[in-house]
């Protein structure tokens, strides 16, 4: 009883925000021309035709979709028969996978979960397998995934306290949507335990993929690039900011200015490029924009990097990071790429979307936490004064990295076992 109306509400919740979507899309196309395109996917209406098996894979945004690089050349190594369909939900991160996917995989939007959307959809593509990126949970979709037979993988799966707690408040709903996957793979014993709460059966802790995640030579490239852009001086970056973030940082560098030393600053949402670009010109801060692709003159401090894809090349680039999110309640972003390049990592109070990774590298030697904003600048001045701890940090991450390697091997033996029932 309590699951039917688990679904009579969600239904019409969803049928109340049905004519509403193509104006959200619309009014967040204002500063993402993505959203504006492709808006028949988003109900299920994919003009491409897929003659071969389809094996789908769902990363809903940038983060998902580059983690998934390791899973993504297993996948097309071990079948080479098969197509690839990679799906999203955010502009920028069908981006990112467009640029990173394009030339071996059909990229397209994931329709959202109205039940004649998702039908259209699987009809379509028919996959013989399903894999769902980190924790990403449509009710309607897995349950008609189950109804049609097509199994389902949760792979490098995380779910926080605070996530569960969010989930649980849909009581029957989450149990059924998390029990309609065939099997999980989980980044954590603790993140293992809050998922099997939740419903989900079978669970493996498989470790997390964004170990596995290799920068390209052209990042490394890149980075020394970066480097002779900011004329030798020391690199401090202040990677995938938030909002709020930024003012933080700007305020505290205003009252104790990293000397003699480059301020990289990276948002981590493109939209949100130009507005860090003018919280800069406000400040009567001298800055280029990567965007640019031109040296910074000895007379500016600051870099903004407006670019997308190239978040390995300013981790090689950089002599220090901080790890954006964590300063204020957003729960950090991926410390991992920055400790496998090298970076001595430091990340703030907040990071409980990372939790394991992070208390790791910070008992490894690879990263330091910090309080507040004062505390970040205060610890940079430090590091950036002692090459001999940094170069200590430095190879501590990469060891941290190393260790932690071998999710997607065992995220792979999971694809095989489903794939074997088909």
């Amino acid at each position: 009883m309590a699951r039917l109306l688990s679904r009579l509400i969600y239904g019409l919740l969803l049928l109340a925000a049905l004519p509403l979507v193509p104006l959200r899309l619309w009014w967040r196309g204002r500063k993402e021309p993505g959203y504006r395109r492709h808006i028949g996917e988003r109900f299920g209406a994919y003009p491409v035709q897929i003659a071969r098996p389809v094996i789908w894979l769902h990363a809903v945004s940038v983060g998902e979709t580059r983690a998934a690089q390791p899973l993504v050349r297993a996948l097309r190594e071990r079948y080479p028969d098969h197509a690839l369909v990679i799906t999203q939900m955010t502009a920028a991160g069908r981006e990112t996978a467009a640029s990173l996917y394009g030339a071996d995989a059909t990229i397209c939007f994931l329709p959202y979960d109205f039940p004649f959307a998702v039908r259209r959809f699987l009809a379509h593509f028919h996959p013989r397998l399903g894999i769902v990126m980190e924790t990403e949970v449509w009710p309607n979709l897995l349950r008609a995934c189950r109804e049609r037979g097509i199994p389902m993988l949760l792979a490098n799966a995380r779910l926080s306290e605070r996530s569960a707690r969010g989930y649980a408040r849909f009581g029957a709903l989450a149990r059924e949507a998390f029990g309609a996957f065939t099997a999980t793979g989980a980044q954590t014993t603790d993140d293992a335990k809050r998922l099997a709460a939740l419903g989900a059966t079978p669970v493996e802790v498989t470790g997390n993929i964004k170990f596995d995640v290799e920068a390209g030579a052209d990042q490394s490239a890149l980075g020394d690039k970066l480097r002779h852009r900011c004329g030798g001086r020391l690199i401090a970056l202040f990677a995938s900011t938030r909002e709020g973030e930024e003012t933080l940082l700007l305020d505290a560098l205003g009252r104790r200015p990293l000397e003699r030393a480059v301020v990289m600053i990276v948002p981590r949402h493109p939209q949100r490029f130009d507005e860090v670009a003018t919280l800069l010109s406000r400040r009567g801060l001298a800055f280029v924009r990567r965007s640019e692709d031109r040296a910074v003159p000895a007379d500016a401090d600051f870099l903004l990097g407006d670019s997308m894809g190239e978040m390995a090349a300013y981790y090689a680039a950089c002599d220090v990071a901080f790890i954006g999110g964590s300063l204020l309640d957003y729960g950090a972003q991926n410390l991992i790429e920055a400790c496998a390049a090298g970076a001595p990592v430091l990340i703030g109070p907040s990071a409980y979307n990372f939790a394991q990774a992070a208390a790791l590298a910070i008992e490894s030697g690879a990263a330091l936490r910090v309080r507040d904003a004062d505390d970040l600048i205060g610890t940079m001045h430090a590091l950036l004064a002692d090459e001999p701890r940094r170069q200590r940090m430095s190879a501590a991450g990469r060891a941290f990295s190393t260790a932690h390697r071998g999710a997607t091997a065992r995220t792979m033996a999971l694809v095989e076992r489903l794939m074997a029932k088909r």
